[in-house]
């Protein structure tokens, strides 16, 4: 069989590309994004992308650290838009690296609207988001027909580091039966407990998966009730992402890390009893 022509695009001078990383394992780059950083002449990134996924440039790529972390000092985001817009005026081929998905709490829209306002053309490269690919990883899938049909995608922090302002907590209990949180450890004490006011169980079932898809990663089961406590004392570190729901149950059987070294999954990990079907 002839190899696929993939046809992948060049990168012209003069340009931007806002790339998706991935949730860190550099295997989860699309191939777009292997191409891009090939090709680019400047790679600004962000703090979540690792060095793995930096080396895959080339080798005299000018590389440029704009990563924010909260609580600590960061680049302004009106700063990290202009300076892509500067490169790229002076006839570069910029590359604009962020961890997970760009348009996935990544700010990516607000830095191609930057460059929509200067005349820099530009290429968006979707990427794998943490909130799905990372418990992916961890064996939990985001929505399963015996669990949940709907999955609603939280941040935990808002533009000043506080719990975020605009969320109807009563009806995010009550309608969102998987909820995925982002950027959550902070705050999380306070979440739960918002959650529980408004109905949800304290034995809900949470996960936490630190540094997902990596080989640092730690995953911490516990529940609704007990998560804040429970991460404290397990030291968990940011970043995280926090999934509350019944799918966590799936990680019984659906641990394939855990099977290789060892584990017996369940099959029936929700223990449910279902009917043989045909057809």
């Amino acid at each position: 069989m002839e190899p696929t022509d993939l046809s992948l695009p060049a990168f012209e001078p003069g340009s931007v590309w806002l790339v998706g990383a991935g949730p860190g394992d550099p295997g989860l780059l699309t191939l777009h994004a292997v191409n891009g950083l090939q090709q680019a002449d400047v790679v600004v990134y962000d703090a979540l992308v690792g060095a793995a996924v930096l080396d895959l440039a080339r080798p005299d790529c000018q590389k440029i650290h704009a990563g924010k972390r909260g609580g600590k000092p960061s680049p302004v985001q009106a700063d990290i838009s202009q300076r892509l817009v500067r490169l790229a005026k002076e006839g570069k081929r910029v590359l604009r690296l962020k961890g997970g998905d760009p348009f996935v709490f990544g700010r990516g829209g607000e830095e191609a609207l930057a460059l929509v306002a200067a005349g820099v053309p530009f290429r968006i490269i979707p990427g794998i988001s943490a909130g799905i690919g990372g418990l992916a990883y961890a064996g939990i899938p985001v929505t399963h027909r015996d669990t949940n049909s709907t999955v609603t995608f939280v941040t935990g922090h808002g533009v000043g580091g506080e719990v975020p302002d605009g969320i109807d907590w009563a009806a995010l209990a009550k309608g969102a039966p998987v909820i995925v949180l982002y950027m959550a450890l902070k705050h999380i004490g306070t979440i739960a407990q918002r959650l529980l006011k408004h109905g949800r169980a304290a034995v809900e079932p949470v996960a936490v998966v630190s540094q997902a898809t990596l080989p640092e990663q730690v995953i911490l089961e516990t529940t609704l009730g007990t998560c804040a406590a429970d991460i404290a004392a397990a030291g968990i570190e940011p970043p995280c992402i926090v999934v509350i729901g019944e799918v966590v149950r799936l990680r019984n059987g659906l641990d394939w890390q855990g099977l290789a070294h060892g584990r017996v999954l369940d099959p029936n990990p929700l223990g449910l009893a279902r009917q043989r079907e045909t057809g």
